[in-house]
């Protein structure tokens, strides 16, 4: 097995929603709710769920820009700050995750002078050793972010999370702002990075195709807990919590009329209050197999050495 480069442990996070005269916080909206999670050195991890289940607060939580309300977050190598933690972050929205004042070879090397690392000199040969690995021409080098195509950003941007050495890169959507044809060059060049450099990542995307096309591992979030965690081909081919089945059957696919396939969906309604989370399953309320049992606190309980589901049912075979 490889080694846990990152273990989260009984991780909660809270934001106050509604406080009191005296200022005290007596609403919270719980963005995740005991979340346990291990990052292996060398795998990518795809993480899945609807909007508002929680990956973005999973992401700052990584990232170390937000500390847990409780449990806690090791990392394999002391952090040091957030630049120095052995993370680093590949964005959505490739324009505006660049700074459109410094010319691009600046840019890719921004996390290695903001640490104070390396002459200009230095860094130069570092921002043309890393454009060519990731397709960026060297006369380019000195032009400002806004002269490039959503793909070339993305590229620079991928350079620039490489600069610094990072034990894990956070992929947060990076091909959803691109086009179709662009999309498949920078996972292409994502999966060939990672061979050639034994990289590590944590894949967070709505697009099914994509966590298939890269990830290990797949965890399926839920109203901030992970409800299913384990090898792609299982969760993805066959799904143990009823929610992941759902989620794997909102996917559009030719042949399935679209109406049956949205009426799968909505029949389970919408995504609960995170105000007030529900007693025992979080799931329960939606799911079509809900029975007494529900109603008792559900644990991510191991099926095998690799694959883990949060549903006493699943456990059992539904």
């Amino acid at each position: 097995m490889n080694d846990a480069l990152l273990t989260l442990r009984d991780v909660h996070v809270r934001f106050p929603a509604k406080r009191n005269w005296h200022g005290k916080a007596v609403e919270h909206v719980h963005a995740l709710n005991g979340l346990d999670l291990t990052i292996n050195d060398g795998e990518t991890l795809g993480v899945v769920g609807e909007s508002g289940c929680g990956k973005s607060t999973l992401s700052q939580v990584l990232m170390g820009m937000l500390a847990p309300s409780q449990g806690e977050c090791v990392r394999a190598r002391s952090p040091g700050s957030w630049l120095a933690n052995g993370m680093q972050m590949v964005f959505q929205d490739p324009l505006s995750s660049l700074d459109p004042r410094l010319p691009v070879w600046r840019t890719i090397t921004e996390p290695v002078w903001l640490q104070g690392h390396g002459s200009e000199t230095e860094r130069r040969a570092l921002a043309y050793e890393l454009a060519t690995l990731v397709g960026i021409r060297h006369e380019y080098l000195d032009r400002l972010p806004h002269a490039f195509s959503g793909g070339q950003r993305q590229r620079i941007a991928i350079a620039r999370a490489l600069s610094a050495q990072p034990d894990i890169i956070l992929l947060d959507e990076p091909t959803s702002a691109l086009d179709i044809s662009v999309q498949a060059q920078i996972l292409n060049l994502l999966v060939m990075l990672q061979r050639q450099r034994k990289l590590t990542y944590v894949l967070i995307s709505h697009n099914i195709s994509v966590i298939r096309h890269m990830s290990d591992r797949v965890a399926v979030m839920y109203l901030g807990q992970i409800v299913e965690l384990g090898t792609a081909h299982n969760v993805l081919n066959q799904p143990r919590h009823p929610y992941t089945r759902l989620l794997l059957d909102s996917v559009p696919r030719i042949d399935k009329p679209l109406l049956q396939q949205a009426g799968e969906t909505i029949k389970t309604g919408e995504l609960p209050s995170n105000r007030r989370l529900p007693q025992g399953c979080f799931f329960r309320e939606r799911c079509p197999y809900a029975s007494a049992e529900c109603g008792q606190h559900q644990l991510l309980t191991p099926l095998n050495e690799t694959d883990g589901v949060r549903c006493w049912r699943a456990v059992g075979g539904l």
